[in-house]
């Protein structure tokens, strides 16, 4: 899907600043981006399940060539964001969905100079309401 993004907003606005986010139990993007080529995922651990998979040969080009990095955030730091945007905002979003609030939430991307909006993608509907992680 982040292939797909940055073309529609590369497209529509060509000065945008695009950030990728992952998990760090499944950073395969993240350690891509470092070493300059496609690193395929091995051993993913994250409760974001609809991250495990790896970025693709074909699509991994794109994302590399429109992102500006990719932050990576922990398991307690997705968890917290899928929680605030519940309290907040009353939408109940996967995992995957709250790695990118979470990355938004971070000290990392709020140390960044220059950005003035934020746009995140909340997609998806993997998550089951009687599993919630912060219900005991």
């Amino acid at each position: 899907m982040l292939s797909g993004c940055c073309i529609a907003a590369k497209g529509i606005q060509p000065g945008i600043r695009i950030f990728a986010a992952e998990p760090m139990g499944a950073d395969d993007a993240a350690r891509s981006f470092a070493s300059g080529e496609w690193v395929p995922q091995t051993n993913p651990q994250t409760c974001a399940d609809g991250l495990l998979t790896s970025t693709g040969k074909i699509t991994w080009p794109i994302i590399k060539d429109h992102i500006e990095d990719v932050i990576t955030v922990s398991e307690e730091e997705i968890i917290e964001a899928m929680r605030i945007v519940f309290m907040r905002m009353k939408l109940v979003i996967e995992p995957s969905a709250a790695v990118g609030v979470a990355v938004a939430m971070s000290g990392k991307f709020k140390a960044l100079k220059g950005i003035n909006r934020v746009g995140i993608v909340l997609c998806g509907g993997n998550v089951d309401i009687d599993r919630l992680p912060w219900v005991k």
